[in-house]
């Protein structure tokens, strides 16, 4: 399984890589993805403003089951990756590259020391 170590992550195998401009684009894990298996559709709760670590901002629905997801840090989506509504299975093919989901306007930095660094969470899945 591939994990990065410029990411941050979540026991719930959401991952965000921070923007130099306050923002971060958040996905699933490569090992989530190979889990779910062959990813079918996303649907992004975008219109709901601000929304807390924790909440669900969305479902991914695979072959075998819909998983939601959650939000790795406070914020503000600003953006759904377009490319993955379209074609799903960026998410199983290149996780950490084009299939990621969300973009987000972090509201507290503070949260990035609630997450796992890429040694903790490769710790988690082993």
């Amino acid at each position: 399984m591939k994990v990065p170590e410029n990411l941050k992550y979540t026991e719930d195998h959401e991952w965000i890589k921070l923007n130099d401009d306050g923002t971060a684009l958040i996905g699933i894990t490569d090992f989530a993805q190979s889990e779910l298996g062959d990813i079918v559709y996303i649907e992004v709760d975008a219109d709901e403003g601000e929304l807390k670590a924790g909440d669900v901002f969305g479902s991914i629905e695979a072959v075998k089951t819909v998983s939601d997801m959650f939000l790795p840090i406070s914020g503000e989506i600003l953006t759904f990756n377009e490319d993955v509504e379209e074609n799903p299975e960026l998410v199983n093919k290149d996780p950490y590259g084009k299939g990621w989901i969300i973009k987000l306007k972090l509201s507290d930095n503070d949260e990035l020391d609630n997450l796992l660094n890429a040694e903790t969470y490769k710790a988690l899945i082993e």
